[in-house]
């Protein structure tokens, strides 16, 4: 386990990043599969990709240290659930931050 209950319980950073893990380990591959949406992606790497070079304005490693999960700081867990829940509820285009990842790592054909 990544925090203890201790920290889930008294730790906004810890609780953001907790949610942060389950929308992209969990809720977002598990919606992906389902086949009621058509996302780019499904693996779980591929959302937390997304994610963080969305919340970074880049690739992510320029602004996060690795692993992400142990650096990113309080405000950026926040923004990254935030950005998860927006993608989940339709409020974000998925497919417009994967191309714009994409080509910020030069991957973009």
């Amino acid at each position: 386990m990544l925090f203890s209950a201790d920290e889930l319980d008294q730790d906004p950073r810890a609780q953001a990043l907790a949610r942060y893990l389950e929308l992209t380990r969990e809720v977002m591959p598990r919606v992906a599969r389902s086949g009621k949406v058509a996302w780019p992606v499904v693996h779980d790497h591929c959302f937390q990709r997304i994610v963080l070079d969305a919340i970074c304005g880049g690739f992510w490693y320029d602004h996060i240290a690795k692993p992400a999960v142990r650096h990113m700081t309080s405000a950026q867990a926040q923004e990254a659930v935030r950005l998860c829940e927006a993608i989940l509820a339709g409020h974000e285009d998925l497919h417009r931050l994967n191309r714009q990842s994409l080509a910020w790592r030069g991957k973009l054909r």
